[in-house]
C-alpha cells in the first residue's frame, strides 16, 4: 500500500489472542496478491528465535523470511566477545542482505534493533523497500545506544537479561522466553551512529509501539511519527515483545508494509 503524501494511519490491535494457525489465515488482499521477503532483527538479549511465530505465519503466507541473530546472542552466545561493537551487530544484517542477494526486503527492528536497522539504512538502503520500527530506538546522528537506553547496564563484558516479566511476555510464555535469553555484549552501547536520515527516506516506513510495556521513549517516537507525514503508526495492546505475544498483529503489520 502506497502511504506517500500526507497520510498517517493509526491502529489499535486488541483483544485475545487468536489461535496461531489463524495468522497464515488471515491475509490482506495486498498480503495474499504479493510476495515479499522479510529480515527481522531482534533486539537486546533476544535472538533469531523470538521471531519465530511471526516467521512460520509470513512463511506459511508465502513470503521469505529472515531471522539473523547477531554475533554474541542466542545460539551466536559462544562468540561473546570485548570486540562485539554496533558495527559488528550492523554488519551482521548487511552481510545477510547482501550474501543472500536480496532486494526489495522489508526490514524490521525490535527495541535495540531499531538502532541496528537504522544504520543499516545508512549502508544499504537501495535494497530496502520498507522499514518498520517495533517498539524500537530510532537514535539522532552522533547518538550511541547507551545515550538513548535508559535500562542499566552492568560493568564488564555484558549485561545479563532481565527477567522476561520485566518485558511483560504473557505468563504463559515466560518461561520459554527466560531460557533463551542470553547477555547483551556491552561493547554495543558506546559506538556512536552516523545518522543522515536514510531511514526516513525509504519509501514505506512504519513504527509499532506496546501499550502494556508503555515506554516513554518508544510513546514518544510513536507520538513524533503520528504527526509525521509519510508514516503508518500502530498501537498493540501487548508486552514489549509483541512478536511473542501477539505474532498476529506483527504479521499484519509487516504485511501492510509491502
Amino acid at each position: 500500500m502506497d502511504i506517500s503524501g500526507k497520510i498517517t494511519r493509526r491502529r489499535t490491535f486488541a483483544g485475545t489472542a487468536g489461535a496461531l494457525a489463524a495468522v497464515a489465515a488471515t491475509k490482506t488482499v495486498s498480503a495474499a496478491e504479493q510476495k515479499a521477503t522479510f529480515v527481522l532483527v531482534h533486539g537486546s538479549w533476544h535472538g533469531g528465535w523470538c521471531w519465530r511465530r511471526v516467521s512460520d505465519a509470513l512463511t506459511a503466507n508465502g513470503h521469505r523470511v529472515f531471522t539473523p541473530t547477531m554475533t554474541g546472542l542466542g545460539e551466536r552466545a559462544h562468540l561473546m566477545s570485548a570486540d562485539i561493537t554496533l558495527a559488528t551487530h550492523l554488519t551482521d544484517i548487511v552481510n545477510v542482505v547482501k550474501f543472500e542477494d536480496l532486494n526489495n526486503i522489508v526490514l524490521c527492528g525490535h527495541s535495540y534493533g531499531g538502532m541496528v536497522v537504522t544504520g543499516v539504512a545508512e549502508q544499504i538502503a537501495d535494497r530496502i523497500s520498507s522499514i518498520v520500527y517495533l517498539d524500537a530506538y530510532i537514535p539522532d546522528d552522533g547518538q550511541s545506544m547507551g545515550e538513548i537506553s535508559t535500562l542499566h547496564h552492568a560493568p564488564g563484558l555484558s549485561t545479563p537479561a532481565p527477567p522476561a516479566a520485566a518485558f511483560k511476555v504473557n505468563a504463559a510464555d515466560q518461561d520459554w522466553v527466560n531460557s533463551h535469553l542470553t547477555p547483551q555484549p556491552n561493547g554495543v552501547y558506546a559506538q556512536k551512529l552516523h545518522v543522515t536520515g536514510a531511514y526516513g527516506r525509504i519509501a514505506r516506513r512504519a513504527y509499532a509501539r506496546t501499550t502494556l510495556y508503555n515506554s516513554p521513549t518508544f510513546k514518544a517516537n510513536y507520538d513524533r511519527l503520528s504527526a509525521t507525514p509519510g508514516w503508518r503508526t500502530y498501537e498493540i495492546d501487548s508486552g514489549h515483545d509483541a512478536m511473542v505475544d501477539r505474532p498476529q498483529d506483527v504479521v499484519r503489520i509487516l504485511q501492510e508494509a509491502i
